[in-house]
């Protein structure tokens, strides 16, 4: 008699498009506008602007870890993960998290030190110029990596949609900097560099946080697990859903639950509205596996 060890199921090629296109925006987009901050944060010496180039330089990096992560999630199961390799996109959310956070620590860190020696004002021709582009550049690709994340039900890119917004505020906390510096205190500037780095943190903060309950098992909604309970209700033969259990292992839900259904069908009539209720269920986007379990009514 032979077993069946590993899962049956092959990678979406329509989901590997979309991550293959996630990550040419995030690559390209993130590479162009590090050169282009890094150059203006030198002609012009503003340390807000050298903050916002760290921060695109991260995400130029964390990019490239997207690219890695990405594919080995997209991997077919086989003996070594035989459910598959999607865990493995949280894990990269994780790492997303943690690039942000070392962007925040070295702006923060510039920031503090050009505080404490003192600056001069900025010339805010080229950084201005430059800011206002990224921040428009940002919240384009924004909008463009939020539809693909959610099309592909992907956290890793999710995370990285959220990234770009924080993005838009980061640089526009730059251009007030250097702005306020010319206008009313030079060190307006390296203030600036500080704010920015803390609307990193805190997008940091986010991403990390979420990406670890997809690591650890957290529970689905209610307003979830009663949409769970819904679509095995709706099944022909299906009496009551009297459980529903659902948590997260990886990027998507893993559900057990419980249905009654009439004591006095045969076991086969009984088992296929079993695989009906599994196959409602699991055509859920948010669910990736449902266990099902058949009771009699009473």
């Amino acid at each position: 008699m032979s077993l069946d060890r590993v899962r049956q199921e092959q990678p979406d090629p329509h989901r590997r498009e979309l991550y293959g296109r996630a990550i040419l925006i995030a690559l390209a987009g993130n590479t162009l506008l590090a050169g282009a901050k890094g150059g203006a944060a030198w002609i012009s010496g503003s340390s807000a602007v050298l903050s916002d180039a760290l921060n695109s330089l991260s995400d130029t990096l964390y990019s490239a870890l997207l690219a890695a992560g990405l594919q080995i999630a997209q991997r077919p199961p086989d003996e070594s993960h035989p459910q598959g390799h999607s865990r493995f996109e949280p894990i990269v959310g994780l790492l997303v998290a943690l690039a942000m956070a070392g962007a925040g620590l070295t702006a923060i860190w510039q920031g503090v030190r050009r505080f404490v020696t003192g600056t001069g004002a900025i010339e805010p021709g080229w950084p201005t110029a430059v800011l206002i582009a990224s921040a428009a550049a940002k919240f384009i690709m924004y909008l463009m990596v939020r539809r693909i994340g959610s099309e592909a039900a992907s956290p890793a890119i999710q995370a990285t949609a959220r990234d770009n917004l924080a993005d838009v505020l980061t640089s526009l906390t730059a251009l007030l900097g250097v702005w306020g510096s010319r206008l009313l205190h030079p060190l307006l500037d390296p203030a600036a560099a500080i704010a920015v780095s803390l609307f990193v943190f805190r997008a940091a903060w986010a991403v990390g946080y979420e990406n670890l309950g997809y690591l650890t098992g957290r529970g689905a909604s209610a307003d979830l697990a009663a949409q769970i309970a819904e679509a095995a209700s709706a099944v022909a033969g299906v009496l009551a859903v009297h459980q529903v259990v659902a948590d997260h292992v990886g990027p998507k839900l893993r559900v057990d639950m419980h249905i009654d259904v009439d004591p006095e069908i045969p076991l086969r009539q009984a088992h296929a509205i079993a695989d009906q209720v599994q196959a409602e269920v699991e055509a859920l986007p948010a669910v990736d596996l449902a266990f099902v379990h058949v009771e009699p009514s009473h």
